[in-house]
């Protein structure tokens, strides 16, 4: 009997934790299964790019994984049931109930509305490819000096407000934040960053939390009416709700609760990675939902499962951060350098040098998906109830 690895979710996390479990172990002995409603991988990280009208590559799941023996199922979750050890899922030809030996949760997230008002009805979201594309085709419609307001001081709405900006200069584009703008950031930091709104010509709401969104306008808590063609709302993610109906045990907002290894603490079959997981790094803090913290958890779920199941080494390498990398469009960047637990540091690069930076890190990212060993020789290990029956022969990969 083949060990049965269902991944559920194949965004950066979970194409990248089935690519390298294929790598590390053998096709004859374990039988991966990732479940995915697309056929095709979305760079998240480029949803603004794409909602001003930029084309980006396909990359279809089916040249990613030819050859690796990860078998790509089209359907959607609908349900876990970690006690029977099965996943519900929904397709074209109806629904049906997948068993697993060892499961990958890595469904992500999703925009979140965070009760405002107005938001669900008024609002456009980019952190999909179906709201980025309905927000790609408004941007499209709008005339000359129409405002977009962008909601959300966080990276993505930075990216946003300076990709639209810089794309339709002819727009007239606002940034309303509950804090101040990139008061996260160093000094060097903040001070690039308003230098490159004040070049774009954006208009920044600083302390003013939007409270409620009509079809033409924002309310904000300081009492402002901000008008607004097209609103943008990015002020952070709400994870998928599937594990909270399960038996997992998960944190308040629904993320799955793991150890170092990325293992559900309830339920051992069953680990978690990226922004499904409630994971904690340097100084006691949980990791922040981002690719930076997805893909080394994605690594490290995928060589704890092979460790397990062959009986070698556990990973123990620890999660931390080097870098918060923006981009302010296609010409300029921020390259914020950080501490272990993501505290800004003085050190910081920025303009056209960070542009290019930023842009390797996207291309690396989507790399990493198809080679999710960064291209090093593995060697594909045989399960320890294998071994135990005969001789174990290795594949060199």
């Amino acid at each position: 009997m083949q060990h049965r690895i269902t991944v559920l979710g194949a965004g950066y996390t979970g194409a990248i934790a089935a690519g390298r479990l294929a790598k590390r172990l053998r096709h004859e002995d374990v039988a991966i299964t990732l479940v995915n409603a697309e056929p095709d991988f979305v760079e998240r990280v480029r949803m603004h790019q794409l909602a001003v009208g930029q084309d980006l590559k396909p990359r279809p799941f089916s040249e990613m994984f030819a050859g690796t023996g990860v078998e790509l199922r089209l359907a959607r979750v609908t349900g876990v049931d970690v006690d029977r050890k099965t996943v519900a899922v929904t397709d074209a030809n109806g629904s049906e109930e997948l068993p697993y030996d060892t499961l990958v949760y890595a469904l992500g997230s999703g925009w979140n509305a965070q009760g405002v008002p107005g938001a669900a009805e008024h609002t456009y979201e980019i952190a999909s490819r179906p709201g980025a594309l309905r927000l790609r085709e408004r941007l499209a419609r709008l005339a000359a000096g129409q405002t977009v307001v962008v909601v959300g001081g966080g990276l993505t709405g930075l990216e946003a407000a300076t990709e639209i900006a810089e794309a339709r200069p002819d727009l007239d584009v606002a940034l309303a934040i509950r804090d101040g703008l990139g008061d996260w950031l160093s000094p060097k930091g903040r001070t690039h960053l308003r230098k490159v709104f004040g070049k774009l010509g954006i208009t920044v709401y600083e302390h003013a939390a939007v409270t409620g969104v009509e079809a033409d306008r924002v309310a904000t808590a300081d009492g402002k009416t901000i008008p607004a063609a097209v609103t943008v709302w990015t002020t952070g993610f709400v994870v998928h709700p599937i594990a909270k109906a399960t038996a997992l045990e998960v944190t308040g907002t629904g993320q799955i609760v793991v150890d170092g290894t990325m293992r559900s603490v309830s339920h051992p079959d069953v680990y978690a990675v990226g922004d499904a997981a409630h994971a904690i790094g340097p100084g006691n803090k949980p990791l922040r939902m981002s690719c930076a913290s997805g893909v080394p958890t994605a690594w490290q779920a995928a060589d704890a499962i092979a460790a397990r199941l062959t009986g070698g080494k556990l990973p123990d390498t620890s999660l931390r951060y080097f870098n918060q990398c923006i981009s302010l469009g296609r010409k300029d960047g921020l390259i914020q350098y950080v501490t272990a637990d993501d505290r800004a540091v003085q050190a910081v690069l920025t303009g056209r040098l960070a542009a290019v930076y930023k842009e390797l890190v996207c291309k690396g990212a989507a790399w990493g998906v198809a080679n999710p060993t960064l291209g090093l020789p593995t060697r594909r290990r045989v399960p320890r109830e294998r071994a135990a029956a005969g001789p174990a022969v290795e594949a060199l990969g």
